[in-house]
């Protein structure tokens, strides 16, 4: 059973991009799916979609490689976690790598970046850093 579905996400994402797969597949949710259209957004991911019915749904979505065959994503990294929750105000949400990453967090306003929690002057848990 897994305790962290978000951070097993990552995680998968990570391994289908070493092994150079060009899908990754995984249980369905709804925070799932609202954190893999941030990374769409952002140009790290392919769109995704749902997959399957009733109990065997499922997340697919296409791994974007560089020109080079490099992953988008160098990293991608769990900060908050079950066990020890991370919130942030939106003045202290900083930039990640000199701009280069983001922050993916959950707002009252959904699951958003960090630009648009500090356009929008909101802060939340940090679920995740990308770059």
């Amino acid at each position: 059973m897994v305790t962290d579905p978000i951070a097993d996400m990552f995680t998968r994402i990570k391994n289908a991009q070493r092994a150079r797969k060009q899908l990754a597949s995984f249980p369905f949710s709804k925070i799932k799916m609202e954190i893999l259209k941030v990374l769409n957004e952002k140009g790290f991911v392919g769109e995704p979609s749902r997959k399957g019915k009733k109990n065997k749904k499922s997340i697919e979505i296409p791994l974007l490689y560089e020109a080079s065959g490099e992953s988008k994503i160098t990293e991608i990294k769990r900060v908050s976690k079950p066990s020890r929750r991370v919130f942030k105000g939106y003045k202290d949400i900083r930039t990640i790598k000199g701009g280069r990453g983001f922050y993916i967090i959950s707002s009252p306003q959904g699951v958003i970046d960090d630009a648009k929690a500090r356009k929008s002057k909101t802060g939340g848990e940090i679920l995740g850093e990308a770059w």
